[in-house]
């Protein structure tokens, strides 16, 4: 189906929007990437579930898009539909000591709320981007506490199949992984928290947010970490005694802040960060012998190692 038709069809059939060529430097905390064919708006689980449905009909390949906090999108664009969730995924709720939230829900509403209400357990995600939905696809978190310790269940859309309800303890948790993407789109989460003195969360939450202002370059755009951290090392430290800090590459640096986050100075394209990320990983690899991995994703036609 071509795709004009392929558009006129999802607005017809859609209580959400349905853009043609919508630029992803929009769309990421990178302020990077070209257009994207479709950027598909699904509010509701019907929506969601045509979109996919008539997606993998029409042979268009697709992918889910939150806020984009951890994502390069190539300065060709993506060649395919963008699906990001809209209203109807946006808000959560709170029973007792869980909390129930919509994927597209910002985490830091639900971190605010659970504080608000006495609720602990979600003190390690204060200050982290996004939405709940991308923090639970990644494991969001350290390597001590995340995501999946708070996750008692996660419901997916399955396409072609259907909503499907996993208990946290079938998910295949890991570091900065889980093994829900491969399975459908998240589309709602049961978070179980616990009930906690309001001055302690207090003290947690201001003791996590200070070292993440202080670690972490949060005032200029980037993706995050860059690199997963190999076992027992910090990328972050690698990186540094490689000499590698404040290394430029077009608008892209190596932060002087924290040496695992590249930011946009300004005007940065996609080949400035990719080209950055290619000189970091030879580098630390000729320098200590080990081969980082990235741990943001890419949407598009890039050349990675």
């Amino acid at each position: 189906m071509p795709l004009a038709a392929l558009e006129k069809h999802l607005k017809a059939a859609l209580v959400g929007e349905v853009r043609r060529s919508e630029p992803m430097s929009r769309h990421t905390s990178f302020r990077i990437g070209g257009p994207a064919d479709l950027y598909v708006v699904c509010d509701t689980v019907a929506d969601l579930a045509e979109t996919t449905r008539v997606l993998a009909e029409a042979g268009v390949p697709w992918t889910v898009v939150g806020k984009g906090t951890n994502i390069l999108v190539a300065d060709a664009g993506y060649r395919g539909a963008i699906v990001t969730l809209g209203r109807e995924f946006t808000t959560h709720s709170v029973e007792d000591d869980r909390i129930k939230t919509g994927a597209a829900c910002i985490l830091a509403y639900v971190v605010r709320d659970a504080f608000s209400r006495g609720l602990g357990g979600l003190e390690f995600a204060v200050g982290i981007p996004g939405t709940v939905g991308g923090a639970l696809a990644m494991n969001a978190g350290s390597r001590g506490v995340w995501m999946g310790s708070v996750a008692e269940s996660v419901t997916l859309l399955v396409p072609g199949s259907g909503l499907e309800r996993v208990p946290g303890n079938r998910v295949e948790w890991g570091y900065r992984s889980s093994g829900l993407p491969a399975r459908g789109v998240i589309v709602e989460s049961v978070l179980k928290l616990s009930r906690a003195d309001s001055d302690r969360i207090r003290r947690d939450m201001e003791a996590s947010l200070t070292r993440r202002k202080a670690t972490q370059p949060l005032g200029q755009p980037s993706a995050g970490s860059v690199f997963v951290n190999p076992p027992d090392d910090s990328a972050g430290r690698l990186i540094e005694s490689a000499g590698l800090k404040g290394t430029r590459c077009g608008g892209a640096r190596v932060s002087e802040v924290h040496a695992n986050f590249i930011v946009n100075e300004g005007g940065a394209s996609a080949r400035d960060v990719l080209a950055l990320i290619d000189k970091v990983r030879m580098t630390v690899r000729d320098t200590h012998g080990i081969e980082l991995k990235p741990e943001i994703r890419f949407l598009g036609s890039f050349d990675i190692a």
